[in-house]
């Protein structure tokens, strides 16, 4: 409101201007006017791209998700890895592959439940 009403002022005194000086100074008058007008109009529009670009750009930083997704990582290949030669060790020639296949599935079933659970 104080915005509009400080338009409205400077209206009223080229108007009143207008009046005192006469038509001779009509032209510089309204020139004058519509120059603050357009300052008025370039601030407004500064002030919305200003107030859009802070909504937009956030802070770029690393987030506790990349380490907590880097540790599963981790810790997934290390139990996977360590498991599965521990099967085929312990199997001999038979080596179990459903449940090889069956321990890898799972381990890959939990990173992906991690990542969508920490997209939403």
């Amino acid at each position: 409101m104080a915005r509009s009403s400080s338009s409205d002022d400077e209206l009223r005194a080229a108007v009143a201007a207008r009046r005192d000086l006469g038509p001779d100074y009509e032209d510089s008058l309204v020139e004058g006017f519509l120059d603050k007008m357009d300052q008025e109009i370039d601030r407004r529009v500064e002030d919305r791209i200003t107030a859009r670009s802070r909504k937009e750009a956030p802070a770029v930083r690393p987030s506790v998700d990349a380490g907590q997704r880097l540790a599963l990582s981790i810790v997934s290949l290390v139990f996977g890895v360590s498991a599965t030669a521990g099967i085929a060790v312990t199997s001999g020639e038979n080596i179990p592959v459903v449940v090889i296949l069956i321990l890898w599935l799972g381990i890959v079933g939990v990173n992906a439940a991690f990542a969508l659970g920490r997209r939403r």
